[in-house]
């Protein structure tokens, strides 16, 4: 029987230590880890729980191995603190679900990958990274633009005061990013249309697309922001629906380009909204997307096209343990 340990972050556990709402914001619920334990067991793996990057370097020391590893460790500190757990577990040759550390590393920092989405001929808004105040008026782009972490995610430090619309928001909004974040701010020309996530199983040319989530904010919601609000309310403050068409199409397209371009593993998302023209432009790829069965976008969607969560899980393993082949 095929072991497989499972790596995270359990929010709960981190509360308890003393941190804050929005520092855990991205960490899993406990929910999260026995729905995915359940699915695992209940395709005929034997699970182990690890926990996170400091509980898995003891595990290792201590002489303990796994078959694979289903790794949703988001880390704590750090821009590369996705690729932590995948950094350990290659010192080990330890294959693990998702993708490897170059693409948990440069994912996270949202500019290098537009840099490198721009260089590629994927569409994307144009953008600057501000690293320091005394760049955050150089080679302006003109109002409105959006502005946020360059390396957050769950709506982290976004909501309806992101888009900006003179020097004086632009002034402060990023000086309040650079200040409470500690990390350059990503400032996009605001894109006005509507907002979509393709969901993505598979690896390379196996890489096929789940569908396309339409995200619509309703009246009560923060407007022009996939907010960290919006996201943590999202039962009450955001309408899911599935896309069809040509706009759908193109997502997908745009989407698969983006994922094979990264080197993207196993399942995740690409996020996109459509420019003044209607076109969809890149905003950014969860190659760890949320797993919760019933809060986050990816098991959303799956269940809206009709793929149960147990399914979603053996798409993702069924992806994975070709690299126990490998190994």
């Amino acid at each position: 029987m095929i072991t497989v340990g499972l790596t995270y972050d359990l929010r709960s556990q981190y509360l308890s230590e003393g941190y804050s709402e929005e520092e855990t914001c991205e960490f899993d619920r406990d929910d999260t880890i026995d729905a995915i334990e359940n699915a695992l067991q209940c395709l005929g793996y034997q699970t182990e729980r690890i926990g996170n990057a400091r509980q898995l370097i003891k595990e290792l020391l201590a002489g303990k191995r796994w078959n694979i590893v289903f790794n949703i460790a988001e880390g704590m500190y750090g821009l590369g603190r996705e690729a932590q757990v995948p950094a350990i577990l290659d010192v080990y040759n330890i294959p693990y679900t998702f993708s490897d550390t170059v693409v948990m590393a440069l994912s996270l920092h949202k500019g290098m990958t537009k840099r490198l989405m721009r260089d590629s001929g994927i569409p994307t808004a144009e953008f600057r990274v501000i690293e320091h105040e005394s760049e955050i008026f150089s080679n302006p782009l003109p109002f409105p633009v959006f502005a946020k972490p360059v390396a957050e995610g769950t709506g982290k430090g976004i909501g309806s005061f992101s888009k900006i619309n003179n020097d004086i928001e632009l002034q402060r909004q990023a000086g309040y990013i650079l200040q409470r974040y500690r990390q350059p701010v990503l400032l996009e020309e605001f894109l006005p249309g509507r907002e979509f996530t393709v969901g993505i199983t598979g690896t390379g040319m196996n890489a096929v697309a789940l569908g396309v989530l339409e995200v619509i904010l309703n009246k009560d919601a923060e407007q022009d922001a996939y907010s960290y609000t919006n996201k943590e309310n999202c039962e009450e403050l955001v309408i899911y629906k599935t896309a069809s068409g040509i706009e759908a199409e193109q997502c997908i397209s745009v989407a698969l380009k983006v994922w094979n371009c990264l080197g993207c593993r196993d399942s995740g998302r690409v996020d996109l909204k459509l420019d003044k023209y209607g076109n969809p432009n890149f905003l950014e790829v969860n190659p760890l997307a949320g797993l919760h069965p019933e809060h986050s976008d990816l098991p959303i969607l799956a269940h809206l096209v009709g793929i149960s969560y147990k399914d979603l899980i053996r798409m993702i393993m069924d992806s994975a343990i070709q690299r126990i082949k490998k190994t």
